[in-house]
């Protein structure tokens, strides 16, 4: 096959290109991988810097004003009724178990609802980093359904706040043998957070939200 000659024209041209092609892949291959890169690289992280610092700047710029806000939040959750009305935990549990007898007997419609057994339990140790002191009871029922729906969701859902924990619900086999409409046995454990005794240093963080505490 015969080749064309390239016209002195073509030939430069043929050159020139193949000059910026060389010249551009020695610029990304000498300089942009080597300095240009890293450089864009250390402008991006001292941007990325400049603004992680104005951020943190602003928030300790807060700190006064949130301190302050901490500090009332706190002495104002002391006095707030999420707490048990006494300072100590036995006589929190004996109001805590009133307070289901209340609660039983203002609750038996649909049905009917006993308390069968009411006893308190030693007080649970406070877990890490938890400010308040706990009183718990056991509490054991004898109820229909609508009624115990009913008790367990005004324990819940009143204040003081309430949690009930480790529920444990059934029928007895003899009972129901004998009565296919017999009521429900329930065992649960309830508790709630003793107020802090007056002149005790409020803690800044408050007992949390008791919705969803029952399975």
């Amino acid at each position: 096959m015969k080749m064309t000659a390239l016209s002195p024209r073509d030939s430069r041209i043929a050159a020139i290109v193949l000059l910026l092609l060389a010249l551009l892949l020695a610029y990304f291959v000498l300089l942009h991988w080597w300095f240009v890169a890293p450089l864009q690289q250390i402008r991006s992280d001292m941007a990325d810097l400049r603004d992680t610092h104005s951020r943190y700047a602003a928030v300790i710029a807060e700190k006064p004003v949130l301190q302050k806000r901490i500090a009332a939040l706190g002495a104002g959750q002391a006095a707030s009724s999420a707490f048990l009305a006494a300072d100590d935990p036995n006589a929190a549990a004996a109001d805590l178990m009133q307070r289901v007898v209340d609660v039983v007997a203002g609750n038996t419609r649909g049905g009917s609802c006993v308390v069968s057994q009411k006893m308190p339990l030693p007080n649970p140790p406070a877990s890490a980093g938890e400010p308040y002191r706990k009183a718990a009871v056991s509490i054991s029922l004898s109820c229909d359904i609508e009624p115990l729906a009913a008790v367990l969701q005004s324990l819940e859902q009143g204040t003081p706040y309430l949690f009930i924990d480790d529920l444990s619900i059934y029928r007895n086999p003899v009972a129901a043998q004998q009565d296919h409409a017999a009521p429900l046995e329930v065992q649960f454990t309830l508790s709630g957070y003793v107020r802090p005794a007056r002149g005790a240093p409020a803690p800044v963080s408050a007992p949390a939200d008791n919705a969803g505490a029952a399975p």
